[in-house]
């Protein structure tokens, strides 16, 4: 028997929107730039490694991550995201498709997505420099790895449940603009699509 959420998932992806010709035809571009809703892109995503085939259709190679919660892809040819940023590496992950981009510093295109991280090095630094045993320099080197990890909501939709039905849904889509420390000198620029289920008081289930 189906599990409550995946009944409701799967009633979700009835309702994709499939005038682009399904996921055969989406675009990988269109899905790191936010473009497809939540029921559309799932099914985009399911199809990567399922019956469909859709990595191998694509010429897509997989690549061994050191990242335990992204699977990596290398593409026959480069695409171009976020405006001038081109790369070869894509990765998914639970609920988000990512662009492997050579830029070191994530705050170089967050600036222009208008993305805020949400985990900033700075009061640590700050702080460090006030205990008054180190130069500011010196709390820098502290601390490497300046983690970044941000995102702006683009599209916020709650549908609660309908007369008769026990649950409803809350879909997100969101940019994402992050990095990892498995991935140095990296960022991880795409965007999450996020299907949560709702009980019929609309409170997550």
């Amino acid at each position: 028997m189906m599990s409550l959420y995946a009944l409701a998932l799967a009633s979700a992806l009835q309702h994709a929107d499939t005038a682009n010709g399904g996921p055969a035809s989406t675009s990988e571009v269109d899905a790191i730039h936010c473009r497809l809703d939540v029921p559309g892109y799932t099914q985009f995503a399911m199809a990567i490694d399922s019956e469909e085939k859709l990595a191998q259709t694509r010429r897509w190679k997989r690549i061994a991550s050191r990242n335990a919660f992204m699977n990596e892809y290398e593409l026959p040819q480069a695409i171009t995201v976020a405006g001038a940023y081109s790369t070869r590496r894509i990765a998914f992950t639970a609920n988000a498709i990512l662009a492997i981009l050579d830029l070191p510093d994530p705050a170089t295109v967050a600036r222009a997505e208008q993305v805020e991280n949400a985990m900033s090095s700075d009061p640590m630094i700050a702080a460090l420099v006030d205990t008054g045993t180190m130069t500011d320099a010196q709390a820098k080197a502290a601390v490497p790895f300046r983690k970044f990890m941000g995102e702006r909501i683009l599209k916020d939709v709650t549908e609660p449940a309908a007369e008769g039905q026990s649950y409803g849904s809350h879909l997100v889509v969101a940019r994402t603009i992050s990095n990892a420390t498995t991935h140095p000198g990296k960022t991880l620029y795409g965007c999450s699509y996020r299907f949560e289920m709702l009980d019929k008081d609309g409170a997550p289930l």
